[in-house]
């Protein structure tokens, strides 16, 4: 767990009152410990990088830099190396790659030739045509067919193993897990999270001795929100001091939670023991519409002494599902069709099956104030950055406003001026694009 004398945030450095753009720097060639150093640390520091969630073999870190010309280099398992699927020249230090950060906020770069032809997702055009007949004038889906006698066997198995398998699956054979202090004061949780590359983390209350409750990077957004509004009660002065369990008694009077009888009431903390099955977990996530819910464990029967073993998360539990199944995939019909024939997950009209929820969507121009808004308002963890096509051009993620808490960021922006892709800023990460981006033809075992 972390103290309050937890160092301050580092920063690149700049002129003072020049603006900071948040710069998302990306490794996604493995390796056991991946380190970033360039120009704006005058070659002196090594910025260590953090495995993705859901990507391990992906590293990134996201840096606060001034606008102009910046080089940079990777140190991989002590090894310098450069990626050459990004903009490089030669330099003082061998071959380094560079970036530039324009200070107009409607600019957007210039894809590279084959990417920036055509759309830039990828596309399967050949088994996209195989998937299609002509009708009438008309293209009409030919998707393929599952039996419900394969649907009701994939279900059947796929309950019996989570029924059968406990949280103890989940975790890793080694890792670390975060906790924060309720006491600690707001802003430093956030550098932590940032430092820690981690979006959320348990709380722990010495005075009862027990965890009670979670940060996560939705937290941040409702406080950028707050201090934004003209008429809020909490400046950015008062999160110097202002703690974590201040913010969430204030975060109740915020949200309004009502019980339908007009009285006001707080969230129990959301949790799960290790030898609770994936089902009942899976369900607790669903039910209470939260991302993870922390694995606790205690030997005492009065649940004193709580250990942090795991976060588990409806992804860890596919995982989990997959490993499980991957040598003896035919037993899952359901999981070996294509993935735009099963019915799950949220599809933009005029590509796939419709339903209540739109597909949230931006404009790289889109201000970060309302990229803010929609995260919240959709219940989304991420949106989806298009251009005028409707082509894919970066993703922003929930978890992505945490690289504000970094040396008070957030002091240097405004919210309703600087536009969502000088915020994530992947001006030349299109490679690592592709490891997000799925073909409707592959199955949730291809990926």
């Amino acid at each position: 767990m972390f103290g309050q004398s937890m160092d301050s945030a580092r920063n690149a450095g700049g002129v003072a009152g020049t603006v900071l753009i948040p710069m998302r720097f990306v490794w996604p060639y493995g390796g056991r410990s991946v380190f970033l150093s360039g120009s704006f640390t005058r070659w002196l520091e090594l910025l260590p990088m953090s495995p993705v969630e859901g990507c391990p073999t992906v590293f990134q870190v996201i840096y606060n830099l001034p606008p102009g010309y910046h080089q940079y280099k990777f140190f991989v398992d002590g090894e310098w190396r450069h990626d050459e699927h990004q903009p490089y020249v030669p330099g003082d230090y061998g071959i380094v790659n560079t970036v530039f950060l324009a200070t107009d906020p409607n600019y957007i770069p210039v894809l590279p030739p084959d990417v920036a032809s055509g759309n830039s997702m990828d596309v399967d055009n050949d088994a996209f045509r195989r998937m299609v007949r002509l009708t009438d004038g008309t293209l009409s889906e030919v998707l393929p067919r599952i039996s419900d006698t394969d649907v009701q066997i994939s279900r059947q198995r796929i309950s019996a193993f989570l029924s059968s398998h406990t949280a103890y699956e989940l975790l890793p054979e080694s890792g670390k897990v975060v906790a924060l202090d309720v006491d600690l004061p707001v802003k430093q949780a956030f550098h932590i999270l940032h430092e820690q590359g981690i979006f959320m983390a348990p709380l722990w209350d010495f005075c009862k001795g027990q965890f009670v409750g979670v940060l996560s990077a939705l937290d941040f957004i409702l406080i950028l929100r707050e201090l934004g509004n003209h008429g809020s009660n909490l400046t950015e002065e008062e999160l110097e001091t202002h703690t974590i369990s201040a913010w969430k008694e204030g975060k109740s009077y915020l949200n309004r939670q009502n019980n339908g009888h007009g009285t006001m009431f707080s969230r129990r903390f959301i949790h799960a023991g290790p030898y609770d099955n994936l089902k009942d977990i899976a369900m607790k996530i669903l039910q209470k519409e939260v991302s993870t819910v922390p694995i606790i464990h205690s030997s005492s029967e009065d649940a004193s002494f709580p250990q942090l073993l795991h976060l588990a998360s409806l992804s860890g539990i596919l995982k989990c599902i997959c490993r499980y199944f991957r040598h003896c995939s035919s037993s899952l019909p359901v999981l070996q069709l294509p993935i735009c024939a099963i019915p799950v997950g949220t599809w933009v009209p005029k590509i796939g099956e419709s339903n209540r929820q739109p597909l949230a969507m931006l404009r790289p121009t889109a201000s970060l104030a309302s990229a803010l808004n929609l995260l919240v308002q959709a219940q989304v963890s991420s949106i989806p950055i298009v251009d005028d096509n409707d082509s894919l051009l970066d993703i922003y993620c929930r978890s992505d406003i945490t690289a504000l808490a970094k040396n008070r960021a957030y002091a240097h922006i405004n919210l309703d001026e600087m536009t969502v892709h000088q915020v994530s800023l992947s001006l030349f990460h299109f490679f690592i694009l592709r490891i997000y981006k799925l073909l409707l033809t592959i199955s949730v075992f291809e990926n």
